[in-house]
């Protein structure tokens, strides 16, 4: 049973897997929705916080790192985040799950599951956000503030 958004008087579908769970319903309004629901809501912005993505990340939400290979080799990663370089992401997210499952060692996201992107301070991301909805993905975030933001609450984890 999937969860309905409230904003102002119009009901929206939640797209978010607590409410479709059962377990709730979302409300778009921060107070009052979960902090999973809210970073997945389709009421809501695409910008996520570092606490939203910390929320999502306990839901099993795919994170996505868009920086170069170099950058995470050199400078760590956000924990549980798999890299796929924004020059590779058009590709990579079209290709068969199979090939997709052997190059990134995760499963193939479907156009629905929830996807977070995020690079080093935000606007990489904000590109592979706008790539991943012109492909018809419908539960895409950013991190806005990125691995730089990241490393303000918690340190990296190195490769």
């Amino acid at each position: 049973m999937q969860g309905e958004c409230w904003t102002g008087r119009k009901r929206r579908r939640c797209l978010c897997d607590l409410a479709a769970s059962g377990a709730g319903s979302c409300h778009a309004w921060p107070a009052r929705a979960s902090p999973a629901c809210r970073g997945l809501c389709a009421a809501q912005e695409p910008n996520l916080s570092y606490q939203e993505l910390k929320d999502l990340k306990k839901a099993n939400v795919l994170h996505i790192d868009v920086r170069e290979r170099w950058e995470i080799d050199r400078f760590g990663k956000i924990p549980e985040s798999i890299n796929i370089p924004l020059s590779e992401l058009m590709e990579a997210l079209q290709m068969d799950p199979t090939d997709f499952k052997q190059q990134y060692n995760q499963k193939m996201p479907s156009k629905s599951d929830p996807v977070v992107f995020s690079c080093l301070a935000g606007t990489r991301s904000k590109q592979a956000l706008g790539f991943a909805m012109s492909l018809g993905f419908s539960r895409v975030h950013q991190y806005a503030g990125g691995f730089d933001d990241w490393v303000k609450h918690e340190p990296p984890e190195k490769k």
